[in-house]
């Protein structure tokens, strides 16, 4: 078996497996009595499955909110990230002020700040947007700058000694040599991003695209009225949008950082 193909059917019987056991566990009773649940409060993956496509377009409808939400969130988070790492980059002085209070930042979880930003910036769009570009500000950021702080100083004495500009210098040697920190910053901000979107969602009540309130909105009205399956169904759906996204970023990777 090809390695490519290994990496494939390894991981999905795998998941065949647990699946297969979960619903085994589910229908003998074995999974509600061992967590000590009631029946009703644990949902098979055939209930799941079931749900997923009938309540699809309450589903979709909830989806498209947040996957608005996420893109335009983590499209703000890039552009704000990628500046703020080459501003720093520029000073030592700058980084030396500002890259502890970066760091500082991850100690406040941002399930505690959500509310409180969100009265700041109102319960539409903006607020939503400023929590997922919070949550996926710190690790674009600072892989960027790792990225840029890698660079090889002898390729940027040698740019310096041939009369390369700084703009040269960033576009030909500190560009390069960064992306590949950069891309990495910026899967690991996808694959958090619908978390952020969830806690945004929990603390506000409107959205700014109709009257769906986004997947984060669905799961706590399935919460209150115990639709387990489609609770467990909208978790099923954030996961394979932050699936998504990780893959996407990462062909976009393997075309932009080809000579890796």
């Amino acid at each position: 078996m090809s390695p490519p193909l290994r990496r494939i059917v390894g991981p999905l019987a795998v998941i065949v497996l647990l699946l297969a056991a979960w619903e085994i566990a589910k229908q003998s009773g074995a999974l509600a009595d061992v967590l000590g649940l009631r029946s009703y409060a644990v949902a098979a993956p055939s209930e799941i499955a079931d749900t997923l496509w009938t309540d699809r377009e309450l589903l979709a409808d909830n989806t498209w909110v947040t996957l608005k939400e996420v893109l335009l969130g983590l499209s703000c988070a890039l552009l704000a990230g990628l500046a703020f790492a080459l501003f720093l980059h520029r000073s030592q002085t700058l980084r030396d002020a500002f890259y502890p209070l970066l760091i500082a930042s991850q100690t406040i979880p941002v399930i505690v700040l959500a509310p409180i930003l969100i009265i700041m910036f109102g319960f539409g769009l903006t607020g939503k947007l400023v929590i997922i570009a919070l949550v996926c500000f710190f690790p674009i950021t600072v892989n960027a700058l790792d990225g840029l702080r890698s660079v090889d100083g002898a390729a940027v004495k040698m740019m310096r000694t041939l009369g390369g500009s700084r703009w040269q210098i960033f576009r030909h040697v500190e560009a390069p040599s960064a992306l590949p920190a950069a891309f990495t910053g910026a899967k690991i901000a996808a694959a958090v991003a619908v978390i952020g979107a969830v806690f945004a969602e929990w603390s506000g009540t409107e959205t700014g695209f109709g009257e769906a309130g986004g997947l984060g909105r669905l799961m706590l009205q399935d919460n209150a009225q115990l639709q387990t399956p489609r609770l467990f169904a909208s978790v099923v759906v954030l996961s394979a949008i932050a699936v998504g996204l990780f893959a996407l970023i990462g062909a976009a990777e393997r075309r932009v950082v080809h000579w890796r």
